[in-house]
């Protein structure tokens, strides 16, 4: 199945952890190539205006800052498909109930897997702070 559609599913079950309180963290790994751009991490952020996450692109060089974004839930999906098979072949997602990954291969097909879950907290990020 082509990544894209598969990568729908898998933000499904984003969709769902937020929800149901137990989304810990969302980290995309595994570089094409050596881009400067090394890692991205979302994390929930303590908000009163409803879920916001806070996203953080994680540069090589040490020239490059960090940069961090206060992003809602639609704004972070567009924000991670953008980044897919352009820098990044796979994302995982840490949830208090299990941790899901999310790999596309080199014919460009998506795959999703699941392993018991990493945190058993969630911890919500503060702004410019991850």
């Amino acid at each position: 199945m082509a990544y894209q559609n598969v990568f729908d599913l898998f933000w499904n079950q984003v969709k769902a952890s937020v929800e149901e309180r137990s989304f810990a963290k969302l980290t995309m790994a595994k570089t094409i190539g050596r881009p400067n751009l090394k890692n991205i991490y979302v994390r929930p952020l303590n908000s009163g205006d409803g879920f916001l996450m806070l996203v953080k692109s994680h540069y090589r060089s040490k020239e490059t800052e960090d940069e961090e974004q206060e992003l809602n839930l639609e704004e972070t999906y567009a924000f991670l498909k953008s980044h897919l098979q352009t820098s990044f072949l796979s994302v995982l997602l840490f949830t208090t109930k299990k941790d899901v990954t999310f790999k596309i291969n080199k014919k460009g097909a998506g795959r999703i897997t699941e392993n018991n879950p990493t945190f058993r907290d969630v911890q919500h990020a503060k702004a410019g702070k991850l």
